[in-house]
Formats: C-alpha cells, sequence, structure tokens
C-alpha cells in the first residue's frame, strides 16, 4: 500500500482519539504514506505528531449559525484537489456510522473504502469494506483501529493510548503564568468546567469543597478552569454562570484561568492531576502526564464509549448527575493520582 487516507472531520477531542489509530497504522505500515483529511478546527491536535505524512486541510463553512462564505471556494479546491489525488485505501475514522463522514471518505479517489455502516447499499459500490457497528462495551479508540482490520492489517499487540505534542506557546505560558501566581509545578490540581451538558458538570458548591479538600488533606492548590461565556451562547455554551459564585469566595487556594484553550492545555500538561466532565479537554487530560478523572452522568453517551484512555485515568459515574452525587465518589477516583508520581516527569 502506497498512500492511505484517514478522515476525521469531527471535534478536537475526536481527533484526539484517532491518534492511536494513526500510531497502529505507522507501526504496520511503515513504509506507506498516512495522510489525513481534517478540518481547519481540528487539525492543529496533530502539530508535531510522527505519524503521519501529510494533512489536508478542509475550511469550515459553518459555524454554530454562521456561514463562512468565503471559505466555501477553498473548501470547493481542495475537494477537487483530493479528487485526482489517488489513495489506495480509506478509512472513515468513526466509531460508529457517520452518512457526512462516509460519503466525505467516497468522494476521494481510492481503491478501497472502510467504514461503519449498517448496509453498503446505502452508499453505493465504493463503499468496499463495511462493518457493523460493534457491539457495546467498545470504547470509541478501539473502534476506529478495529476499522484498519478490514483491510488486512493486523491489530495492535498492545494497548494504544492518545497522544498529542503541547504546544511550545502552550508550555511558556504555563511556566509564566504559574510562576507570577508562586505555584509550583505539579503542586496543584486543575478543575474544570467544561462540560456539554450541565448533568456533567460540577456545582460550584463541590468546586470549593473539592479544592478545599486536596489543599487541607495534600497541600495542593487549584487551577479553576471554564469555559468562558454564558450558558445561552448559540456557538459554544459557558460556564460563567457556575464560575461566578467560586470566584466571590476569593479563596487563596483557588487560581482562576479564563481563557484560551491551547494555554490550558500548558496548565494541566503541568499538574499534580486534573479533574474534567465528560468533553474534548478531558481527553486532552488523559493525554497529559497527570492525567484526569473523568465526570460523567447517566444522560448521554457513556463512559464505556467516550471515557479518558491514558497511563493515568479514573472515571467518576454519577447515578443520576454531578451535582447530586457525593464528594466521596470524586475523592476516591482522584486519590490515587494525587498520592503517586509515578509516570510523571
Amino acid at each position: 500500500m502506497n498512500r492511505l487516507l484517514v478522515v476525521k472531520r469531527d471535534k478536537i477531542g475526536d481527533m484526539l482519539l484517532t491518534t492511536p489509530l494513526l500510531a497502529h497504522l505507522r507501526e504496520r505500515l511503515p513504509s506507506t504514506r498516512i495522510e489525513v483529511l481534517c478540518t481547519d478546527y481540528n487539525a492543529w491536535v496533530l502539530d508535531g505528531n510522527p505519524n503521519l505524512d501529510r494533512r489536508w486541510v478542509l475550511p469550515r463553512v459553518r459555524i454554530g449559525p454562521f456561514l463562512r462564505w468565503r471559505a466555501v471556494p477553498l473548501q470547493i479546491f481542495l475537494r477537487t484537489r483530493l479528487r485526482f489525488a489517488f489513495f489506495d485505501a480509506v478509512i472513515v475514522a468513526q466509531g460508529e456510522e457517520s452518512p457526512r463522514a462516509v460519503r466525505l471518505g467516497l468522494s476521494v479517489q481510492s481503491g478501497k473504502v472502510a467504514a461503519y455502516a449498517a448496509s453498503a447499499a446505502r452508499y453505493g459500490r465504493r463503499l468496499t469494506h463495511e462493518l457493523p457497528e460493534p457491539a457495546e462495551g467498545v470504547h470509541e479508540v478501539d473502534r476506529m483501529i478495529g476499522l484498519a482490520t478490514t483491510l488486512g492489517i493486523a491489530p495492535p499487540d498492545v494497548v494504544r493510548h492518545p497522544f498529542f505534542a503541547l504546544p511550545d506557546r502552550a508550555r511558556r505560558f504555563a511556566q509564566t503564568w504559574l510562576s507570577e501566581r508562586g505555584l509550583e509545578l505539579r503542586r496543584y490540581v486543575v478543575l474544570g468546567l467544561g462540560a456539554r451538558r450541565a448533568t456533567r458538570q460540577p456545582s460550584a458548591a463541590q468546586a470549593e469543597r473539592w479544592a478545599r479538600w486536596w489543599w487541607e488533606r495534600f497541600g495542593l492548590q487549584t487551577v479553576f478552569i471554564w469555559t468562558p461565556g454564558r450558558s445561552d451562547s448559540p456557538i459554544y455554551p459557558g460556564d460563567d454562570d457556575i464560575a461566578e459564585p467560586v470566584l466571590r469566595r476569593q479563596l487563596s487556594f483557588l487560581h482562576p484561568y479564563r481563557g484560551p484553550l491551547i494555554e490550558a492545555l500548558g496548565l494541566i500538561s503541568h499538574a499534580q492531576s486534573s479533574v474534567l466532565p465528560d468533553s474534548g479537554l478531558m481527553h486532552f487530560g488523559a493525554a497529559s502526564p497527570g492525567g484526569v478523572v473523568g465526570l460523567f452522568a447517566s444522560d448521554g453517551p457513556p463512559a464505556w464509549k467516550w471515557g479518558p484512555r491514558g497511563a493515568r485515568v479514573g472515571v467518576v459515574q454519577a447515578e443520576s448527575d454531578v451535582p447530586s452525587m457525593p464528594d466521596s465518589m470524586l475523592f476516591g477516583a482522584v486519590e490515587p493520582l494525587l498520592t503517586t508520581t509515578q509516570g510523571l516527569p
């Protein structure tokens, strides 16, 4: 196989979960050109990744309810180029059937196309290697790796974890920001609020109790991170409503950070560990040295499919919602990560 294209058009957390597939393909196909079709939103996740040879960056035409008219001709141009760039195989890297992603993969000239699909007849004969969706209990990472087996690529011998290279700007920012506040490396916990569902977000009272607990028990301070904006934002809901009551307490051991995602990754990377709701940021926490405890509730996608994958991870599955769960559930999951340094640089 000379050229292989991986199609991944989703959010940044989904792209991060695709990196184990890229590592597996590189190991099994060392002489093959591995290329990725991504978007201008998630492409940066692959910066510094040694397991691919090229990115095809598709401009997004729509962001939330807004159209980017200037992106239309750029997208048409890129799609035209892809039609003339023949690939031996295309993997539509989704853990379940995604008609939009499958059609994007089929728009590329290729001898083989692998994707999850209930019926290949829905897409025509060009979908040459369709798979039914796996049964419950199979993680998204393993689902995507499973697609490679349809192309005759043997399954991995070891469990693979997501990987990203921390941007230099994130590292520089974290060093300066922490120094200005007198925070030492590995002497704080990152506590985040960002989540697509309110049921998976800790309440303001929980945030204060949790931060106080690891300060009094382990001497660890808190870097408090949330998504800027109000909960009714039409583009991406923010967490200012929950964060403001915590900030009014002016806790000496809690340091707020309300800013860009890239810089937040620097703070997460230098933490002893992190506690984050189910979100893209949670997956970056899992891929960071300190690891993460992911917060899940009874509604929405399950932890067995979307839980954090990494060397230092834990999961809290609330019976109903995170705000109503007992603190002991969180403390039991996070304590092992706060008391051990195994795997930390």
